[in-house]
């Protein structure tokens, strides 16, 4: 028989409501629900299994009840059906619920003695659907003065600022297993002692080989100078490291070793030897000239922004 709605909308219309429901009502993070709690991709399954079984047995009892019918019954149900909605019982029903309107034969009933130039007044009353909605806004209104005034829950701006604290501490979390993406632009002089430790533990264990523990040179030139070959600073500095030095004879790249943010706490650690003076330094290398830099911004690990204005800087020579 004839279904005000077809079974192919009904049904997908059906299971999208409840599909929605479930995905609204479980907390399941930041993953699907039916993803997080296989239960739920359980019941959503079983649910669509019903619905399609309950379309089909429907279906099939309408063809047989249709089937037992008279022709002259036949005869009525398709004429009944041949009815447009708007102006079926049902939909001329539900009208007359929501605009309590009258009929124009009943229109005298409530006519108003009011009269200007053939213009008469109706006293109809309010449609229920506009009283209805209006109580509800009141009802709106009294939940929302007490949950927000007397309970004192979060309003919008307290909600936001929990939200951006929230996702600070997830932004950090993903920091801690993110690709590293620092490079020369954006290096910056670290001066946090805790970074300054991680940098001397990868510079005992790594350079001091070719610098000494104490960065006095070795193979490698003395770091505690002014005097630099490829340059000074911690832009040069981390360069270096990364790319390594000179061509030929200079120190190799370790930028395939060592990640670039552990590179900017070895140079921040090399630049903080500045002027300390070792026993039996290097002497300096021919190539080596003075270096001196106007001004360094300088930060921790912890504050280290994304990306950093210029150095401006003065060669006064390169190292």
């Amino acid at each position: 028989m004839k279904k005000l709605i077809p079974s192919y909308v009904r049904v997908p219309l059906i299971f999208a409501t409840v599909f929605g429901a479930m995905e609204y009502f479980i907390d399941s993070g930041d993953q699907p629900a039916f993803i997080k709690y296989p239960m739920v991709l359980l019941f959503l399954a079983v649910f669509l299994f019903l619905l399609i079984a309950i379309e089909i047995v429907v279906s099939a009892v309408d063809n047989i009840t249709y089937h037992l019918l008279t022709e002259e019954q036949k005869k009525q149900l398709e004429e009944a059906q041949s009815i447009p909605f708007t102006e079926s019982e049902f939909y001329q029903g539900l009208l007359k619920k929501l605009t309590r309107s009258k009929e124009i034969e009943q229109e005298a009933d409530v006519m108003l003695d009011h009269n200007y130039d053939g213009i008469r007044e109706l006293d109809n009353v309010l449609p229920p659907w506009w009283v209805y909605l209006f109580y509800g806004c009141i009802i709106f209104a009294g939940i929302y003065l007490v949950r927000y005034q007397i309970l004192g829950a979060d309003n919008q701006t307290q909600e936001y600022e929990k939200e951006v604290a929230e996702a600070k501490i997830a932004v950090d979390e993903y920091n801690k297993t993110a690709p590293d993406v620092m490079d020369k632009e954006k290096v910056v002089l670290l001066t946090d002692a805790a970074s300054i430790a991680a940098g001397k533990a990868i510079f005992q264990s790594t350079c001091v080989a070719c610098h000494r523990p104490d960065a006095g040179g070795q193979i490698g030139p003395n770091l505690t100078d002014d005097m630099w070959i490829n340059g000074g600073g911690i832009k040069n500095v981390f360069n270096t490291i990364m790319e390594g030095g000179r061509d030929g004879k200079g120190m190799v790249p370790w930028k395939a070793t060592i990640k670039p943010s552990d590179i900017q706490k070895v140079a921040s650690y090399v630049l903080s030897l500045q002027g300390s003076n070792p026993k039996e330094p290097k002497p300096t290398e021919p190539e080596a000239k003075k270096w001196v830099e106007e001004a360094t911004p300088k930060t921790d690990a912890k504050t280290a922004p994304a990306d950093t204005t210029k150095v401006a800087a003065k060669v006064v020579a390169v190292k």
